[in-house]
């Protein structure tokens, strides 16, 4: 889409110098374009304003040259992407009320209908084209959850069907053979119970090494939280929520829990944002502070009020599951948010000072 926009605005200034060659308009002309190019390619924190500064000089460029009106098709999608539903509708139309009145500039009052009917067509087909796109992406996303659940459930139940089951069938029929046996065998009887014994320390080791192991899988590798918490970033990823990973300071060794305890956090973190957040960017960042381990999650969603009181009924456990994670670890969550500015969600976990 980038590349879409670029070749329209560049095909669209050629045409006018062409059919206009350097007039009185033709340096702001140029000018603009340049702003334009350089303002839609510039990294901004404030999404919203970014788009507002793209559209707004984008109109005056169409004012004052009609040929660059063709420009607004990627601005539909990145309206689409960046607003909410209703606001990205709203932004389409305005775009596409710019794009008849440009087009019938340049027709100089001849009639055309199609002149009336090709943009709100194009700009109906492109709004079309991208809810399905969307629609499809989370179905996608869902369905890879779905599956991720159940392939999960599927290994949980190997785990204890050869482990902790077979360890009690075999302790049942020992005790059951040592029943049968007491009266008329005692010794038979006692080594079936000491057998019975020894099976029950195995399953009770078994069962602390399966509680152990049910340890988030992006750590059973071995390859730390790092990786683990890159892996999620680029799994989360998407068109429609692009989530970027970032280490700050030397990474020192964690402890088993503070790991998992980290990217459960993360993960549940991600799916909020994902859910709730409508959000069109995300950012993990993994903070070692010699004393601490900080993991932070930001969105550029629609934000919260803080003081609000959430209506009976409505989910919000989201939160406190974070809270109760970080304070078992001696921990502390720190939520920084506000209507239209997003969220950050900070969790700084104490370690122990080095040696």
């Amino acid at each position: 889409m980038h590349a879409a926009f670029f070749a329209l605005l560049g095909a669209s200034l050629a045409r006018f110098l062409l059919r206009h060659p350097w007039l009185e308009l033709g340096p702001w002309v140029v000018a603009l374009s340049a702003a334009l190019a350089v303002l839609y390619v510039l990294p901004v924190p404030r999404r919203l304003a970014w788009l507002c500064s793209v559209v707004a000089v984008w109109m005056v460029l169409v004012v004052l040259a009609p040929s660059f009106a063709w420009c607004a098709v990627p601005l539909f999608y990145t309206g689409l992407r960046t607003l909410r539903p209703r606001a990205a509708l709203v932004l389409v139309a305005l775009l596409t009320v710019f794009v008849v009145v440009a087009q019938l500039r340049l027709a100089d009052g001849a009639p055309d209908p199609n002149l009336l009917v090709a943009p709100p067509a194009v700009a109906a087909i492109a709004t079309a084209v991208f809810v399905h796109a969307q629609r499809q992406a989370e179905r996608l996303a869902a369905t890879e959850r779905r599956e991720g659940t159940l392939a999960e459930r599927q290994r949980l139940s190997m785990e204890i069907h050869d482990s902790l089951a077979q360890g009690l069938s075999s302790q049942r029929m020992l005790l059951q053979a040592a029943d049968r046996t007491w009266d008329a065998d005692p010794p038979a009887a006692r080594r079936h119970v000491r057998t019975a014994a020894s099976i029950a320390e195995h399953s009770l080791a078994e069962a602390r090494r399966f509680v152990h192991d049910l340890a988030p899988a992006d750590l059973a590798g071995g390859g730390g939280l790092e990786d683990a918490l890159r892996a999620l970033a680029a799994r989360e990823s998407g068109a429609a929520l692009p989530v970027g990973f970032r280490v700050d300071g030397p990474p020192v060794d964690l402890p088993d829990r503070v790991g998992a305890a980290l990217l459960r956090i993360a993960q549940g973190a991600l799916a909020n944002v994902r859910e709730h957040a409508r959000a069109t960017s995300a950012a993990v960042t993994l903070t070692y502070l010699g004393d601490q381990v900080v993991l932070d999650v930001a969105d550029d969603g629609r934000g919260f009020d803080q003081r609000a009181v959430p209506p009976p009924g409505a989910r919000g456990h989201g939160l406190p599951a974070v809270r109760a994670r970080a304070e078992q670890l001696g921990g502390t969550l720190t939520v920084e948010s506000a209507p239209g500015e997003g969220t950050v969600l900070s969790v700084s976990i104490p370690l122990e000072e080095p040696r």
